[in-house]
């Protein structure tokens, strides 16, 4: 089944892979993003097209609290304004020129990203502790197939064989593919996180496995 989280947050990174002052890829259902942290650690998440000449502003690099394209270093505020052109530094860049920007959240060390217009907040997540992330050449239904369980409306799925020590956040990507953020439930431990990791592992396994086989959509 498709996920539906509340007010349609897709749970792009966790905020362990983004410190503070860089950027990177990111995927939402519509594509892929800029997603990056001010040097000041406020999280933004901008269309990945610099207006000017069309590259790719995941490409690009944080300065204090903005972000500049690496072509000509055009520089964006995170409400998505033009702040600086280096080829004109007297210039006060007009308002017209602005990228896109997405509602953005970041909750116990997930990071999730409004794909319209969010009504409510993500999902809080409590009791987990976010792990690592990974994506998987299979649909959500084949990792629900090996986990022998049905995803829950915030995207959690808990292998039932595991599921007193895990869950798999799960979020479809445009191209087939699903996004997993690894999630421990309890101990934390060094031994916990290597036992969840491979098991997580084995699952993606088994899902790209069956996805192959054409067994699951």
């Amino acid at each position: 089944m498709q996920p539906d989280t509340a007010g349609s947050w897709t749970p792009v990174a966790l905020s362990a892979d983004l410190p503070a002052g860089t950027v990177m890829p990111a995927r939402i259902p519509a594509g892929t993003i800029a997603l990056w942290r001010s040097e000041s650690g406020r999280p933004a998440a901008t269309a990945n097209r610099c207006p000017h000449r069309g590259m790719s502003l995941s490409h690009g690099f944080v300065r204090g609290e903005s972000l500049s394209c690496i072509y000509h270093g055009w520089s964006y505020a995170q409400a998505g304004n033009c702040i600086r052109i280096p080829a004109h530094p007297g210039l006060t860049p007009p308002e017209t020129i602005r990228t896109k920007t997405f509602a953005i959240e970041e909750v116990n060390g997930v990071i999730w990203v409004a794909t319209d217009e969010a009504t409510a907040k993500p999902p809080a997540l409590e009791g987990l502790t976010p792990l690592r992330s990974m994506t998987a050449d299979a649909s959500i239904a084949a990792i629900e197939a090996v986990a022998d369980t049905q995803a829950s409306v915030e995207g959690l799925v808990s292998p039932r064989e595991n599921a007193d020590t895990l869950c798999l956040l799960v979020s479809a990507q445009e191209d087939g593919q699903t996004l997993i953020h690894v999630l421990l439930k309890g101990e934390t431990s060094p031994a916990a996180r290597i036992a969840a990791s491979r098991v997580a592992e084995g699952l993606r396994r088994k899902a790209e496995n069956l996805q192959k086989k054409g067994i699951a959509a």
